[in-house]
């Protein structure tokens, strides 16, 4: 009777089973959940929200080498730029694709490269742009431009005030440490977008233009305006040759979520000490005034 019932429910008798071995590893289901969190990981990157290095001081005052920050990839939708390594072919349009506001802390590719920079948006389809002796114009308007006076950043591994970009900006702080002395004017575009802009001195990009912008491009520039490869500048300068496809933003820049001064290395107890404070939660968003009434 127990052997028929054996039979009819298909089963094998318990003493018959193979035993499983002690301690052994499932290596193949291993590998499968790391390349399933790998994929999830990636997927995150691509579509949802990245973290991003600051390398290099083009949006000075409101961002400095060693900041860390959040871009989200879905506020204007995607684009073969959009995965996390850009390994697609250039491809025209975006899905659920809208454009950026004026203002707005973007993340760039230029065109024919695999690098991304960040940089601010000042001029959307149809909008001409210019620069007369440093003043920005937009639609042959100057762009409300109001002196903040000087600011001191102060001098660490990761900003340096270097002479040849900066002459005469290194001073001592009332505290004796070293620091750059910037002065910083805050722009407001069209629409109250409104932020703050180093001025060195004169430079070849405060003369540029005018230049009008192709439908289904925008054009960057950094806040560091003395100092800044963006749209102002050809690509075999390390600019971005013009307005960008707008195919070619990545994302938008949200807030920061921590800053290094460049003095951490390998030994996890130097992290905490190369902490900027007062940085972390920073909004990358500009201001908005409101409009006149």
């Amino acid at each position: 009777m127990a052997t028929d019932e054996l039979t009819l429910n298909n089963e094998t008798p318990a003493h018959d089973r193979p035993e499983k071995k002690k301690g052994s590893t499932d290596w193949l289901g291993e590998v499968r959940s790391i390349a399933v969190l790998i994929l999830v990981v990636l997927g995150f990157h691509s579509f949802v929200a990245k973290p991003f290095y600051i390398p290099s001081e083009s949006m000075m005052p409101g961002l400095l080498v060693g900041d860390r920050l959040v871009v989200t990839k879905y506020p204007y939708g995607y684009s073969f730029i959009s995965p996390t390594f850009h390994l697609l072919p250039p491809i025209a349009g975006r899905l659920f694709g809208r454009l950026p506001a004026r203002g707005d802390v973007v993340i760039v590719t230029p065109p024919g490269s695999r690098t991304d920079y960040i940089k601010r948006v000042i001029g959307l389809p149809g909008d001409t742009i210019e620069m007369r002796a440093g003043q920005l114009f937009l639609n042959d308007q100057a762009v409300p431009r109001k002196s903040m006076g000087d600011r001191l950043i102060p001098v660490d591994a990761n900003t340096r005030c270097d002479p040849d970009h900066y002459p005469g900006a290194l001073v001592r702080g009332a505290d004796g440490k070293p620091a750059c002395r910037i002065a910083i004017y805050r722009e407001t575009l069209p629409g109250g977008a409104t932020y703050d802009t180093a001025d060195i001195e004169y430079s070849y990009g405060d003369v540029f233009g005018p230049v009008t912008v192709p439908d289904g491009h925008v054009f960057l520039m950094g806040d560091n305006r003395d100092n800044s490869a963006d749209s102002r500048f050809p690509l075999d300068q390390g600019g971005l040759g013009g307005p960008v496809p707008w195919e070619n933003i990545g994302g938008r820049a949200e807030f920061i979520t921590f800053s290094l001064d460049g003095t951490a290395n390998w030994n996890p107890l130097t992290w905490w000490g190369a902490l900027r404070p007062g940085r972390a939660g920073t909004s990358l968003h500009p201001d908005r005034e409101p409009a006149a009434s």
